[in-house]
């Protein structure tokens, strides 16, 4: 079977896996892309345990004011090197995380990492950052977060 640049592209623009793996996944699914996306995240979930004994001693402090100017967070989000830490897509993911804390609300991290993620309700927060981890290669943890509304 032929993959085509342009399905090996949008694979690996979704997901962040590596072309290999993203060549190995569409040919053990037939060709099939939702089969292919799903084994790929699969992996790149699977790849988050092995990960969750490391130290994450960088990060950064995102936040988020809502457009009204009455609420905001801030979320500790860390990783365990700088280089991560810089990198736009993990800031991406930071401010994602506060704008989903200023709608969700959550109480505590246990309650955070179990809610669907409001800009991917086929996923939890907690499948969200296991992606992560696999896209990154490093263990990324959830620290401190609050909410502020007036």
């Amino acid at each position: 079977m032929s993959i085509s640049a342009e399905q090996i592209k949008a694979l690996r623009q979704e997901t962040g896996a590596g072309i290999a793996d993203i060549k190995k996944a569409v040919e053990e699914s037939g060709g099939d892309m939702a089969a292919a996306r799903s084994a790929i995240e699969r992996r790149l979930g699977n790849l988050a345990g092995k990960r969750a004994g490391r130290e994450t001693r960088a990060g950064i402090v995102a936040a988020y004011i809502h457009s009204n100017n009455k609420m905001g967070t801030l979320v500790e989000l860390f990783c365990e090197t700088d280089f991560v830490a810089r990198h736009s897509e993990f800031h991406v993911l930071a401010h994602e995380l506060a704008m989903h804390i200023a709608a969700m609300n959550p109480d505590d991290l246990p309650a955070l990492l179990a809610q669907v993620f409001i800009k991917d309700p086929t996923k939890t927060v907690g499948e969200v950052i296991n992606g992560a981890i696999g896209k990154f290669g490093e263990n990324i943890t959830v620290g401190r977060f609050i909410r502020f509304e007036i």
